[in-house]
């Protein structure tokens, strides 16, 4: 079974919405992408549940 889906997220930086590669098999992951447009350093936050995205949030390095 493929978890791999997208995701729409808001560039904390830029405001710009961006599209995001997300692993649903991890229920609950942390980690860092760059904006695709203004090439800053997103930190995602991802929960997941039954291969769906439940929240995805994107926030500065500094929050």
């Amino acid at each position: 079974m493929d978890d791999s889906q997208t995701a729409d997220l808001t560039c904390p930086y830029c405001g710009e919405e961006i599209e995001v590669a997300v692993d649903c098999s991890v229920r609950r992951q942390v980690y860092v992408e760059d904006c695709q447009v203004c090439c800053r350093p997103i930190v995602i936050t991802l929960v997941s549940s039954d291969g769906e995205v439940e929240s995805i949030e994107g926030r500065t390095e500094d929050e």
